[in-house]
């Protein structure tokens, strides 16, 4: 279907029904969704619902709901979105009609008028767990996203049709001054376009806010943001658009898991979002060893037994006689993270030994060179 925004044919349902099929049938362990972006976001829950029924006939082990991952459709800063808590309540519909297991991909409250309300969107998923569904979710501890220029500051309406057809949309004069309004009450959410900052390898762009670039270039902020988007489409962060409170808050429930969200970081490119670095460490300097919102052994549980369990792993996530010895010997005395968004390409320390399927990636502070990762399919 590409880039349009509509509903699939019933010929097209049964062509993504069967590609989850085969998906499935090579070991998937179940389905995921990116419906905050184009072209997901054009799906309805209904299409989803449809799809994770067919990855629902294919149990973990025989016997295990497989799995809904979601970024979900708005998790507070979407334009003209369905709102926070409705797309959480989507996701999990989706889980539950579907016949899967829900997890969030990167689970918090998005921009300022959400600051400390974490707890609002924590409750939704505690009273979905109380009802006896399975639901869970993962979080990074940095207060900026990372996506593309496109996804936070051009309309999905705008995008639809693919990049070529957007780009004739910014040529249309009366198109164009709808989305100078409409750009900068994208970016008012985020904060404004001194918020977001470009992570391009780029010269003229690494490491300069919207803002910046705009003003290099004697341009409006929209002006500027169709200027580049009609050549590129490059990443960016969003800074401060989490809270820290949200984030401790929701470090301290039992299904958090913890995850970077981040991608390799593009060769050439100075300034990148530091999770890749420091997520792990920082959420224990952070959260166990400063605030003491959380114990060690709760934390380290949230890095590796949880999400063994919740994808029913029953031979890694913890330290057992005849399990995969997937360990990592840390030095809590040294364990820290040294990546800042200033200064990113930085390792943190204190990491002894790692080993993946039993062999040392990682031995007395060095790496080894040791490539023993291997993909894992559903048993």
């Amino acid at each position: 279907m590409g880039m349009d925004d509509r509903a699939p044919t019933a010929d097209e349902l049964d062509q993504m029904k069967a590609l989850v099929r085969k998906g499935m049938e090579d070991g998937a362990f179940g389905l995921s969704s990116g419906l905050f972006y184009t072209p997901g976001y054009y799906a309805e829950a209904d299409e989803v619902i449809e799809l994770g029924r067919v990855a629902a006939e294919y149990p973990i082990g025989g016997e295990h709901s497989p799995v809904y991952d979601t970024h979900d459709r708005d998790l507070g800063a979407s334009y003209q979105g369905v709102g926070y808590h409705n797309s959480i309540r989507e996701a999990i519909h989706i889980g539950a009609e579907s016949g899967l297991r829900t997890i969030f991909s990167h689970f918090n409250a998005q921009g300022a008028h959400l600051y400390g309300r974490a707890a609002e969107g924590a409750a939704i998923i505690d009273s979905a767990r109380a009802e006896g569904l399975e639901v869970a979710a993962a979080q990074h501890v940095h207060t900026s996203t990372m996506s593309s220029l496109r996804a936070y500051t051009i309309p999905r309406w705008a995008q639809a049709g693919g990049p070529e057809q957007m780009v004739r949309r910014f040529q249309n004069p009366d198109t164009a001054r709808v989305l100078d309004v409409q750009t900068m009450e994208m970016l008012e959410i985020r904060g404004g376009p001194g918020k977001i900052v470009f992570a391009d390898a780029r010269p003229e762009f690494n490491g300069k806010t919207l803002a910046d670039v705009a003003e290099d270039r004697g341009l409006t902020v929209p002006e500027a943001v169709r200027e580049i988007m009609s050549e590129s489409n490059p990443w960016v962060m969003n800074r401060d658009l989490y809270d820290v409170e949200n984030t401790r808050y929701l470090a301290t429930m039992p299904w958090m898991m913890t995850c970077t969200d981040g991608v390799t970081p593009t060769p050439g490119a100075e300034i990148v979002h530091p999770r890749v670095y420091a997520t792990f460490p920082k959420k224990i300097n952070d959260f166990v060893n400063r605030d003491g919102a959380i114990g060690l052994p709760f934390a380290i549980r949230g890095m590796s037994g949880l999400a063994a369990d919740f994808l029913r792993l029953d031979d890694r996530g913890y330290i057992r006689e005849g399990m995969v010895a997937d360990i990592a010997v840390i030095d809590p005395g040294r364990y820290t993270d040294h990546a800042t968004y200033d200064d990113p390409h930085q390792f943190s320390e204190g990491v002894v030994h790692v080993l993946v399927n039993g062999r040392f990636a990682i031995r007395d502070d060095e790496v080894t060179g040791e490539l023993a990762g291997r993909p894992i399919r559903r048993p």
